[in-house]
């Protein structure tokens, strides 16, 4: 993994793509980390944006289900028990066709597992601290986003660690990351720090 800090870039191994191949970035990490600013940021690169949550939200509006922050993890618990654990990336990948696309909201090792089986996929861990997520959650106030912080912390924890093949498991995920952005800085410091990753991977 190679994590870019606020000093620069620690060096931790080489990551190399196939020569001329194209390109399919997936984002993982906790609420509120900046994974939307990554996604614009990629998005005018030239890159097709998608989120592993937009199959979920496509469901629950088949089932005449308001989309919450909690509908959207149980959504997600119930197509997984219908098709596995890889099952919302399965779906993405076919949608993609091959084409350079940055994908948000991956959230179990089965997804990175699929979206790794197109030959061209880098995992980006986006890491903040508790306390920026939380005073970000409470500035963007996003329909859905919890209002007290004891929800807030209790849907984190619910979504750390998976009690069965079905449930999220961010910890694992992360632990399957090439690279880590820490995103506790300013909007032009995450920028840098993307730049230098850019010049990495394209």
């Amino acid at each position: 993994m190679q994590v870019l800090e606020d000093i620069g870039v620690n060096e931790i191994n080489i990551f190399l793509l196939p020569v001329g191949g194209n390109m399919l970035i997936g984002l993982t990490g906790r609420n509120a980390s900046g994974k939307s600013t990554l996604v614009d940021w990629f998005s005018k690169k030239g890159m097709k944006s998608f989120s592993c949550s937009d199959s979920i939200r496509a469901w629950l509006r088949e089932q005449n289900k308001e989309i919450t922050r909690d509908t959207l993890i149980e959504g997600g618990r119930e197509l997984r028990r219908q098709g596995g654990g890889g099952i919302l990336a399965d779906m993405l990948i076919k949608i993609l066709d091959g084409e350079d696309a940055v994908i948000d909201s991956i959230r179990t090792p089965a997804e990175v597992s699929s979206l790794r089986s197109r030959g061209d996929f880098v995992l980006i861990e986006v890491k903040a601290s508790e306390e920026m997520r939380w005073a970000r959650l409470q500035s963007r106030a996003r329909p859905g986003d919890p209002v007290h912080k004891e929800i807030f912390l209790e849907q984190e924890n619910k979504e750390a660690k998976a009690k069965d093949a079905a449930g999220q498991d961010l910890d694992a995920t992360a632990e399957m990351s090439d690279f880590k952005i820490i995103n506790d800085g300013s909007v032009e410091n995450l920028y840098n720090k993307l730049e230098d990753l850019w010049k990495k991977i394209s």
